[in-house]
């Protein structure tokens, strides 16, 4: 399954024949946005402002993954990974709609929870990094038998679970707890900064064709 796509290149074809087309958009979509509005909303509402930040954080570098994945589609003619059928939206070669609704509201979700205490140690390790550490892999194992279907791709044989979950969802989850702390000026910095850069990558890249 983890070479599906370098020996049968129709798949990544497949994926860039749907990229950004309309036909298969639904009603589902509208109930997706509806609830990550609600978890926003909630936070905002309650207050939590460190979990908005975990949510934006993570959603910013998804993001910014996401269009690193696609550039290197471009370049070397696969994505690391392709979301190939099963979603009403192909918003980049590696990623649907559904997806990354789902990204944005897991790090609000997961920093949920948390302990108070962030200088909290579990075996002599910060609960930071033990949260992050555990919530990529949990992520990650999702991912298996994504791959394994027809819906979702890990196109080269070194790519799977274990970088997946080394190089993708531990940072994911890092910024996400990271700002969670982090003091406002800060957060505004690095989720700011990482939003803007993500934006112009997205305008430039797409105008030139690249991703």
């Amino acid at each position: 399954m983890f070479n599906q796509a370098l020996s049968q290149p129709e798949v990544t074809q497949q994926t860039l024949s749907v990229l950004r087309k309309l036909d298969n958009l639904n009603w589902g979509l509208v109930v997706m946005l509806a609830f990550v509005l609600y978890v926003y909303f909630t936070s905002i509402e309650q207050k939590k402002y460190n979990q908005l930040a975990a949510g934006l954080a993570l959603y910013a570098v998804h993001w910014f993954v996401e269009i690193v994945n696609a550039l290197i589609q471009h370049f070397s003619g696969h994505a690391l990974w392709t979301a190939s059928g099963g979603t009403a939206f192909v918003i980049l070669v590696g990623v649907g709609i559904e997806i990354s609704f789902m990204f944005s509201v897991a790090g609000l979700i997961m920093s949920k929870l948390l302990p108070e205490d962030k200088n909290m140690k579990i075996l002599g390790i910060n609960n930071r990094i033990v949260f992050a550490v555990i919530n990529a892999l949990l992520i990650s194992l999702i991912e298996v038998p994504l791959a394994a279907s027809p819906i979702f791709q890990w196109v080269y044989p070194w790519w799977g679970m274990l970088t997946v979950w080394i190089f993708v969802y531990i940072p994911f989850f890092v910024a996400a707890f990271l700002c969670h702390d982090a003091k406002p000026k800060n957060r505004r910095i690095f989720i700011g900064g990482l939003f803007g850069l993500d934006i112009v990558m997205l305008i430039v890249f797409i105008a030139l064709g690249w991703i």
